[in-house]
């Protein structure tokens, strides 16, 4: 019976594929509320590479080897405002992976593919001369422990319409197809994350000869992280890790990335203006202390469901949100979502696999109807810290009654029309 179900799943999922053709994650619904909707550019795409040199291999450390070296390869891809050519259109097929992990028999590493709504080595859009230092806003992806550089699609290629110049990180040994080690991704996401900043300023530098020179304001830079990405992103601002936590490495290396440390603390970086975290990881497993969290002093939005299973919500990420003190901070909340308020939604080829589904699907929240949310508040958001653009009426939303509720009627949330915000929580903390 059970393979009968499945071959049934298998030709569904045959089925809904063509019927779903020409679908783009992160085309607006009817019921999207008003920042949603794709900005004036067009957008292009491009996949690079940018290589870490000797960095210290986690997994190969032992006692014998304290110390052994790699080099992290990082695949990016890129999106941004782009020119096209007569002809050209704004199309792409991006190839990803199930799975979680090689060599998984139950959930093997199989290719699956959906559209895109960007075109392919596009030639980019000069900025506007009026633009501020001359150059598009740079946002820094961050996918979770396991996921791709292309698991938010439906908010890159929207950011890339709006003008900023979007880049997402394959981080290695954490992506569906080279799942490894957990320490790996405690120890490398903030190093990853300075690494491309520093990178892509690189390329923006004019006369460097790449494509992207001109193009950015590396000194308006936002990160965006999901899950670990989440956990990665505060790392990287200033939410230096506990002594419990550094210990889930082995030989202390996590102390790098430790709160007190100087030489983490030095390594804050100016440029980072703001961070969107959906779901980050870390504050139901003692990962971070007051103290630690008191290191953010970053503008954030928190993003996450009151019913996350991963990451935790009381004791997880609304305990992160009440924690970072000196940070203007806000919290969005889909009453009854899990862990996966990030992702886009489900390809046709997970029908088939109860746990690749799982990985991207909410069970109560529609994942198209998320993503348009998402888009909104993270427009306004960036909008107003990259940009200073005047969306602040934006978050200047009703609060949670003392029951809970949200007083008045939640339809007159800006950008939502009436009767749409229903299922969702707002709180905003402002810096101490």
């Amino acid at each position: 019976m059970k393979d009968v179900c499945k071959g049934l799943l298998l030709a569904l999922a045959l089925i809904v594929a063509p019927l779903r053709a020409q679908e783009y994650y992160g085309d607006a619904r009817p019921d999207a509320p008003e920042l949603a909707a794709r900005g004036p550019s067009p957008v292009g795409v491009r996949t690079l590479v940018a290589e870490h040199a000797d960095q210290l291999d986690i997994l190969r450390y032992s006692d014998a080897t304290p110390n052994p070296r790699y080099s992290r390869k990082l695949t990016l891809e890129v999106w941004y405002p782009a020119k096209l050519q007569p002809g050209q259109k704004e199309h792409t097929v991006y190839t990803d992976v199930l799975g979680s992990g090689p060599n998984d028999p139950a959930r093997p590493n199989t290719p699956f593919e959906f559209n895109g709504r960007a075109a392919r080595d596009a030639a980019p859009l000069a900025p506007a001369a009026t633009a501020p230092a001359g150059g598009y806003p740079l946002v820094i992806v961050s996918h979770g422990y396991p996921g791709s550089r292309l698991q938010m699609s439906y908010l890159t290629e929207n950011l890339a319409s709006k003008g900023y110049i979007v880049v997402a990180i394959d981080h290695p040994e954490s992506t569906r197809a080279d799942k490894a080690g957990f320490a790996s991704t405690l120890l490398n996401r903030a190093q990853d994350d300075l690494f491309v900043l520093q990178t892509v300023a690189a390329w923006a530098k004019p006369g460097s000869g790449h494509f992207l020179s001109g193009l950015v304001d590396a000194d308006s830079t936002a990160l965006v992280g999901y899950s670990m990405g989440g956990y990665g992103a505060l790392n990287t601002v200033g939410a230096g890790v506990s002594p419990v936590a550094a210990a889930y490495v082995p030989g202390g290396k996590l102390a790098v990335n430790q709160q007190g440390n100087a030489q983490y603390e030095a390594r804050r970086d100016p440029r980072i203006k703001a961070v969107v975290a959906f779901a980050p990881w870390g504050g139901a497993h003692q990962v971070w202390e007051p103290a630690g969290l008191a290191g953010v002093r970053t503008p954030t939005l928190f993003v996450s469901g009151d019913q996350d299973d991963v990451a935790g919500y009381q004791d997880g990420v609304l305990r992160l949100f009440q924690g970072a003190i000196h940070a203007d901070r806000y919290l969005l909340t889909y009453i009854g979502g899990r862990h996966n308020s990030a992702p886009n939604p489900p390809s046709p080829a997970m029908l088939v696999s109860f746990d690749d589904f799982q990985s991207y699907a909410e069970p109560v929240w529609d994942s198209r109807r998320i993503n348009n949310i998402n888009q909104h508040f993270v427009t306004a958001f960036l909008g107003i810290h990259l940009k200073q653009q005047p969306f602040q009426s934006y978050l200047d939303l009703p609060p949670l009654g003392a029951d809970g509720t949200i007083k008045p009627d939640p339809g007159l949330w800006k950008g939502f029309r009436p009767r749409t915000a229903l299922g969702l929580a707002w709180r905003h903390l402002p810096a101490q």
